[in-house]
């Protein structure tokens, strides 16, 4: 089984976008499940309207989930698994202040080492644990040995019992941390197989330590992908605005294109343009490159037009809102532009009302009244030399109007490209 589990903040990032599709793609291969599951159980505000976009994101390119859980409802289960720790001694109640905990990290900075729990409050006795009447946090117990695991994509890692430590895993308010509310989740609904942010490598030793002292016996696999740089080579932040799905999407850029360029970031494809469904015939993530990957907006916009070429009218009726029978004109767009919106833009000014150029106000009418008596024309030749014969203009005086009277630019494509898809409607769009 794989996940996708998301926090409801912000707009979904292409990174997260990437580990869901990735997961996805996976449950494909092995038909194993994929499920998703909102982690809001550090978020205090409502994640209704959140929770819908990642789904209505997810559903753009494909992905539907075989069930949606939000993690705070489990919140019952966290606690008394919780619970369960205290009693086995897997974990012990804490009860030092944040006061306490920063002099003590303040102290370890200005000795020079790097701060761990003293172990302070795992030495009280049951009476005193009893006694106190403080607040306190639930800590797990610091392993005893080396945690080790395999990662599909980075290999052998493992952890010695220091830098793990004894981490919290309930807060004072009862409420789990990301940690614990992870690894138990994951237990509960059955996931095998992790594929995530590589900035979570150093959570997947303490998640495994919970679950083992759970009794838990599955083995969980786990895959970090490594981060997406931008095209400056620094890792991207919330201020590239390619770093938003919602922004993609937004620009122009097909679903079908954003998944297909981000499979392609740091793997080697049998091909390079492709559907998620097609890729799920040959995809292994352990090919996933272990070096960072660096994101290049001219190679997007590429895969971004060779997917509009590959789209039916339908699609493309749908992602612009033309017609159906405007698909081909979408096609020949590419040569002008990668995205959507700015064919769309072309597209509309050819069929909208023109305005002649200062420059050819005259010839721009002449030719206008000539194409509303001109006789059908097979071909660009025939009703280039029609149109010349019948307005008696040429050269420029007739190339440049002409542009501003089918186009409504003075720059852009090959008339003679241009006219077999426009010809059936040369009258309307020269009205």
């Amino acid at each position: 089984m794989y996940r996708f589990a998301p926090s409801p903040t912000g707009d979904m990032h292409i990174g997260n976008l990437r580990a869901a599709i990735f997961n996805y793609i996976c449950s494909l291969q092995d038909k194993s499940g994929f499920i998703l599951r909102i982690e809001d159980t550090d978020n205090e505000r409502n994640i209704d309207g959140k929770e819908k976009e990642i789904v209505e994101i997810l559903a753009k390119f494909g992905i539907t989930p075989k069930q949606i859980y939000i993690q705070s409802e489990n919140l019952k289960f966290h606690r008394q698994l919780a619970s369960k720790l205290l009693i086995d001694k897997k974990a012990f109640a804490c009860f030092c202040t944040q006061e306490e905990l920063e002099a003590k990290k303040e102290q370890a900075k200005n000795e020079g080492r790097a701060y761990r729990y003293d172990g302070t409050c795992e030495r009280m006795s049951d009476e005193e644990v009893l006694a106190c009447e403080k607040p306190f946090v639930i800590r797990m117990k610091k392993p005893k040995n080396t945690m080790k695991f395999t990662d599909a994509i980075k290999g052998e890692l493992s952890f010695e019992p220091e830098a793990v430590d004894s981490f919290v895993i309930m807060r004072a308010d009862k409420t789990p941390t990301y940690n614990f509310a992870c690894a138990v989740d994951d237990m509960l609904e059955g996931v095998t197989f992790v594929i995530r942010g590589e900035d979570h490598v150093s959570n997947t030793p303490k998640q495994d330590l919970i679950r083992e002292g759970l009794g838990y016996t599955q083995t969980m696999n786990y895959a970090h992908l490594p981060i997406i740089l931008n095209e400056e080579g620094k890792k991207m932040s919330k201020r590239d605005d390619a770093s938003s799905v919602k922004w993609m999407l937004q620009s122009g850029f097909m679903p079908e294109a954003i998944a297909n360029y981000l499979i392609l970031l740091g793997n080697k494809t049998p091909v390079e343009i492709f559907t998620i469904t097609q890729a799920a015939q040959w995809f292994d993530i352990s090919k996933i490159s272990r070096s960072p990957a660096k994101f290049d907006m001219n190679m997007l916009k590429h895969v971004n037009r060779e997917h509009i070429k590959l789209a039916s009218p339908k699609r493309l009726s749908e992602l612009t809102g033309l017609d159906e029978n405007r698909a081909e004109l979408i096609k020949f767009y590419t040569q002008e532009s990668s995205l959507l919106p700015e064919i769309k833009e072309k597209i509309e000014k050819i069929f909208s009302q023109k305005v002649a150029p200062s420059e050819y106000e005259d010839e721009f009418e002449i030719l206008k009244n000539s194409i509303k008596i001109l006789k059908d024309c097979q071909t660009y030749d025939e009703f280039k030399n029609e149109l010349m014969q019948s307005s008696g203009l040429k050269g420029k005086k007739f190339f440049m109007p002409l542009r501003a009277l089918l186009t409504g630019e003075l720059h852009g494509p090959e008339l003679s490209e241009l006219y077999p898809l426009i010809k059936t409607n040369l009258k309307e769009i020269a009205k």
